[in-house]
């Protein structure tokens, strides 16, 4: 009975001084992490107006919104009463074992810090690097989001894309179009020539100062093949590049210019043995 009451009585006494702090920490943690969102939202909204590198705000962001809840763990649990040296150490063990089984994680890290530093595209550009490709939304500590073409959101680890080529099409204002078209060995070269010629000196979006080529590029199997090549700006490239495909078509179509498409000749051999 008499051992009955001593545990009572130490669990009480356990109660009284570890309840309070339980109850403050749980608080602290609350107002805490409240505290911290704003912080974040009030630091993303102050660098947009200071007009920062849109690249940078998401990543810094995030940066210091992980470093501050750190901060708040560690606040809580001198006040629960954990001896910080003792607290330290335990979370210095912590952290190389869970930085050992997420290496990749600290990759992307790594590979975040590099495409900042380094820049090969920012918020807004189209690129194509780790086997996807779409225009860059927000780069943060760890992935880059693209939005594809057809509206799809990918997140692509940082560390991915700075192990690897990155085509960035947005990096140069101008762009140079190149496209082929193939006519019939028994039309005419230079008629068709003279149509492409006509086709891309009415078309006023091409530079003129980098001039327009049109040759033979080669003798395929079933047609020869004619390349243009001009240079446009990065805006206009896709309007520019799917709109000449319909005026040649229609071009060719209108002047007799037959535009060959892969064929099989099928040859019946007769049975002599029969």
């Amino acid at each position: 009975m008499e051992k009955a009451q001593e545990l009572l009585s130490q669990s009480w006494d356990l109660i009284i001084t570890y309840g309070g702090r339980l109850v403050l920490a749980v608080i602290v943690l609350i107002i805490g992490l409240s505290v911290i969102k704003r912080i974040s939202n009030t630091f993303r909204k102050t660098m947009t107006k200071r007009e920062v590198d849109a690249s940078l705000v998401p990543f810094l962001s995030s940066l210091i919104n992980a470093a501050l809840k750190v901060m708040l763990i560690i606040s809580i649990a001198g006040m629960v009463g954990i001896e910080m040296t003792s607290f330290v150490a335990v979370l210095g063990a912590a952290g190389l074992a869970v930085g050992l089984a997420l290496q990749g994680s600290l990759s992307n890290f790594a590979g975040g810090v590099l495409i900042l530093i380094l820049k090969p595209f920012k918020v807004g550009d189209f690129i194509e690097g780790a086997g996807v490709s779409g225009t860059v939304r927000e780069i943060q500590i760890f992935y880059t989001f693209l939005t594809t073409p057809t509206g799809q959101e990918i997140m692509v680890p940082n560390g991915s894309l700075s192990n690897n080529s990155i085509v960035n099409y947005s990096y140069n204002s101008t762009r140079r179009l190149d496209m082929t078209f193939g006519i019939g060995y028994g039309d005419d070269i230079d008629k068709a020539k003279a149509i492409l010629h006509e086709i891309a000196g009415a078309e006023n979006r091409f530079l003129e100062d980098k001039g327009v080529t049109i040759f033979v590029e080669a003798l395929a199997d079933s047609s020869v093949n004619i390349r243009l090549r001009a240079w446009t700006t990065n805006g206009d490239y896709w309007d520019v590049l799917n709109g000449l495909n319909e005026k040649v078509k229609k071009a060719f179509d209108g002047a007799g210019v037959g535009i060959p498409f892969p064929q099989m000749d099928l040859h019946l051999v007769e049975d002599r043995t029969k």
